[in-house]
């Protein structure tokens, strides 16, 4: 056998405490749409089109840690691409004053001497994302 055996993220699955905070956040804020769920589970499946995103519910809330990026193995954050530059300073002002976002990184380039910019958040539940311009 030759070449990859994938072809890119089918999903990314997360697990929040509050399973309707999280879909009012991807979805009155960031603008996905509900595509799905499993009531029973109890998981809310949202797109924007192109990343399909698996919100699950912690099983018990109440005692579920947050993620610690630097002691734990596991998603360190997700990045979501923003369309160009106006997008990612439309996505900074609209989040860096949602309520319950902290601000982890203020917009800069990705890398020293990179086109590419990015800002990071913490959103409410505590999951880092990221948004991102194209990759130059």
């Amino acid at each position: 056998m030759t070449g990859r055996l994938t072809c890119g993220v089918h999903h990314v699955g997360l697990t929040v405490p509050d399973l309707d905070e999280a879909r009012e956040f991807f979805c009155d804020v960031l603008g996905f749409d509900v595509v799905g769920g499993a009531p029973d589970y109890p998981a809310v499946f949202v797109s924007d089109g192109n990343a399909l995103i698996t919100l699950w519910r912690a099983g018990d809330p109440a005692t579920a840690r947050t993620f610690d990026r630097r002691a734990n193995i596991g998603l360190h954050h997700l990045s979501l691409a923003v369309a160009d530059e106006d997008a990612l300073a439309a996505a900074w002002r609209k989040l860096s004053t949602h309520p319950g976002v902290t601000v982890d990184v203020a917009p800069q380039p990705i890398q020293s001497g990179a086109a590419a910019r990015h800002f990071l958040v913490f959103i409410p539940g505590g999951i880092r994302l990221e948004f991102a311009t194209a990759r130059t």
